[in-house]
């Protein structure tokens, strides 16, 4: 391209950085009550956060629907043009929209604002202008003004719109502390991802279970406790006790190790060998719990238990990449 000024361009994406967090700083100084009363709005409602927004604001509403979405508020997003053509069914009294627009005069807003009003759903407005028709009809007004733009001709959405998303996820934020929102509540709207994998995957879930779990007792032969380890392809197998508590664990590096030494296997039991109080987990801990212990430790598999002590399960890190908790 001719007459690209590389230098102009890495000013103007530091300028640009500088106007951007200004806008988000100003908001400091501008949040006060109405915030407040707009959060406690939102918690003691019996139906939806409703987010509106025109052209960019539009964009800016559909994340601030889904972040809400996503930490315990239900939310949706409405297109405003839509709405006029039938999408303000979607709409219940027991509602709360949540308008954006930086302006105010959004005509695709303004024109439903009498209709949400004589439905009697309580209105938020995020706008730059306090006194825009947006915001004479709104219960509750949170300023989102910047003094400037970051595009050099001081025209396109930019410091405004990053504003507007700093005000959204700020309400996100006070909404999902005051509701008490934790990680395991996040990940149940993630069940998909890699979060909602690790929070919400037992053990129970993923170990093998009854006849796949590799066990002899102490006094198995070395040959017999090598056949059920290659059965099982664990990779290990747990020595257990009459009642069924692990007492011991024997793994292919225990093996390595002991021929390794020269080490005469032919007479000897499984008790001989074994490595005693072996490392194990309860059935009822999270797959992750399971991945952090054989990081810890640097081993590859450990055995699983009941409330009891009593063997019920193993696992490796195969089985944990399987089921892509790591």
């Amino acid at each position: 391209m001719t007459g690209f000024d590389r230098t102009r361009a890495l000013r103007l994406a530091q300028e640009t950085y500088d106007i951007e967090a200004a806008a988000v700083q100003g908001l400091k100084a501008r949040t006060g009550p109405g915030f407040a009363d707009a959060v406690e709005r939102m918690l003691t409602l019996r139906g939806r956060v409703v987010v509106m927004g025109m052209g960019k604001s539009g964009h800016v509403g559909r994340k601030i629907a889904a972040t809400l979405a996503s930490t315990g508020t239900p939310a949706l997003f409405v297109h405003p043009a839509e709405a006029s053509h039938g999408d303000l069914g979607m709409i219940k009294a027991i509602d709360l929209v949540l308008a954006i627009s930086n302006g105010g005069e959004s005509e695709e807003i303004t024109v439903i604002l009498p209709v949400l009003k004589r439905l009697g759903v309580p209105l938020v407005a995020v706008t730059g202008n306090a006194t825009s028709t947006l915001a004479r009809h709104a219960d509750i007004v949170l300023d989102s003004g910047v003094e400037k733009e970051a595009c050099p001709l001081n025209l396109a959405p930019t410091a405004s719109t990053t504003a507007q998303l700093a005000l959204g996820d700020a309400l996100a934020v006070a909404l999902l502390d005051a509701r008490g929102f934790k990680s395991e509540d996040f990940a149940r709207s993630h069940p998909g991802g890699a979060l909602g994998r690790k929070l919400l995957t037992h053990l129970g879930d993923v170990m093998r279970k009854d006849a796949a779990v590799p066990r002899v007792g102490p006094d198995t032969a070395f040959p017999d406790l090598m056949r059920e380890m290659s059965a099982k392809g664990l990779g290990a197998s747990a020595i257990v006790d009459e009642t069924g508590r692990p007492v011991g664990v024997f793994t292919d590096g225990d093996l390595r190790r002991l021929i390794e030494k020269g080490a005469d296997l032919r007479g000897m039991k499984a008790r001989d060998v074994m490595h005693a109080n072996p490392r194990t987990i309860r059935d009822d801990a999270l797959a992750a719990e399971a991945a952090q212990l054989m990081e810890q430790h640097r081993i590859t598999s450990v055995l699983v238990v009941d409330g009891n002590g009593l063997l019920v399960g193993a696992i490796n890190s195969n089985d944990l990449m399987r089921a892509k908790v790591i």
